[in-house]
């Protein structure tokens, strides 16, 4: 179970990705956009993509340390991290 301020923080992380992607698409309408800025900003979103991915990686960590995951035990956290990161 995610807890409700490791969920507000995600869902903040998510707007702010989104609104990353959001600027992206408008960069790309534009008829002189500049390949280096696009590139950069797309590369930032992937940056926040991934380390809003690792926060969750952390939380599932937490979640199979208290024993919250479903399967509990079928799964060691190598096996976790490997499947998910």
């Amino acid at each position: 179970m995610i807890a409700a301020q490791d969920r507000k923080d995600m869902k903040v992380r998510l707007a702010r990705i989104e609104g990353q992607l959001r600027g992206l698409q408008k960069m790309m309408d534009a008829e002189d956009a500049d390949c280096i800025k696009v590139a950069q900003q797309m590369l930032a979103a992937r940056k926040a993509l991934d380390k809003a991915g690792h926060a969750m990686l952390a939380c599932m960590v937490k979640g199979k340390m208290a024993g919250d995951l479903p399967g509990g035990d079928d799964m060691d956290i190598e096996t976790l991290i490997g499947k998910y990161a």
